[in-house]
Parts: C-alpha cells; structure tokens; sequence
C-alpha cells in the first residue's frame, strides 16, 4: 500500500468524532467523573463510529457502494444524508447531558456540513470528506480555545500539517481536485465556528 493510501486509511473520516471527544476530555479545565466521560466516550464510539460501519459495510454487501472511500459522486449521496441524520441524533443526545453542550455543537455542525457536501453533490461537485473531517477538528479546536482561552497553538499546527498530508494524499490517489480538498477544508472549519455562534444568539 502507496504513503497516501495508507494515510487516508489511518486519517479515515469516521476516527474523527471519537478523537475529538477524546481531546475535548484531556483539554477542557472542567472537571467530569471518570464514569461519566467512559458512558459518553462509549456512546459517541458506537454512535459514530460502529453504526455508521455497519451501514457502510452493509451498503457495500448490498452493492450500493463500491468503495468505503465513496468515490462516485452517486453512491455518495444517501450515505452522506444518513451520516448527517445519525450526527443529529447524537447531538440531541448529548444536549440532554447539558454540561457537554460544546460537543453537542461539535455534532451539529458536522452534520451541517454533511448536508452541505451533498448539496455541492447536486452540482456535481465531490467535497473531500477527508478534509472536511480535519477541517472540522481545526474548527472545533478554534472554538475551544477561543471560548476557554485555552493555548492549543501547537495542537493547531500539528492539524495543519495533517491537512497538508491529507490532501496531497487525496489530489496524488486522484480521489479529489485541488478545489474539492479545499473546499472541504472550508466547509469543516466554518460550520464548528459558526454553529456555535448561532446557539449561542438564540438561546441567549
């Protein structure tokens, strides 16, 4: 397996949620009980990591996939609304906890950003989910750190150089264009910046 295959099987879009979780427990000054952080740990793993698996392998059984990279604009789209669905389901779920509301928004604008890669779909445009997924922690980072002026400078620049990786890897594999891999960029980290924005407005 070539360098950029491998790094776009390691960096795989569906790692990401249960990563930034992870880091939004080790970074953020609250403190939380052990058991609370394994139960809410446990129920983003199996809500975004082995359900959205199992639909993916399921599809590919079924042959409405060819690949678990979704390379076709087509068989791109119902998973791309279902993993939408699925992150809205988590957040509701995890807006009930009350005090991981930061998370919820992580969800929320995830799923924001689903349904915007597959309006870009509709105009037969394929934005790279795989940095959409970085984009999205760069985001969610952006606003962690604004929020509880916390200095994560360095984790920000270890992101950025994955982004780079990811999307040479991604434009070399002939998955995406230079424009897709941007725009995905984009679309992730504008989504965590400004849903938070919003809840924060309306609620207020």
């Amino acid at each position: 397996m070539s360098f950029n295959r491998k790094i776009s099987a390691i960096l795989h879009p569906i790692i990401y949620p249960i990563l930034v979780s992870l880091g939004y427990f080790i970074c953020m000054p609250r403190f939380y009980a052990y058991s609370f952080k394994v139960s809410i740990l446990l129920i983003i793993f199996i809500g975004s990591f082995l359900i959205p698996l199992l639909f993916l392998f399921l599809f590919k059984k079924l042959g409405m996939i060819q690949s678990y990279y979704l390379h076709n604009i087509e068989e791109r789209k119902f998973p791309l609304i279902l993993f939408a669905f699925i992150s809205v389901l988590m957040s509701r779920m995890l807006f009930k906890m009350q005090s991981i509301n930061d998370l919820a928004f992580y969800f929320v604008a995830g799923a924001l950003a689903l349904v915007l890669s597959y309006l870009f779909l509709r105009l037969r445009k394929k934005v790279s989910i795989h940095t959409l997924g970085v984009g999205s922690i760069i985001g969610f980072l952006m606003y962690i750190s604004y929020t509880y002026q916390l200095n994560l400078l360095w984790i920000l620049g270890v992101l950025f150089l994955f982004f780079g990786l990811m999307a040479r890897a991604r434009i070399a594999l002939k998955a995406h264009t230079f424009s897709e891999v941007i725009l995905g960029f984009i679309i992730g980290i504008l989504t965590q910046l400004i849903v938070p924005y919003l809840f924060q407005n309306i609620y207020s």
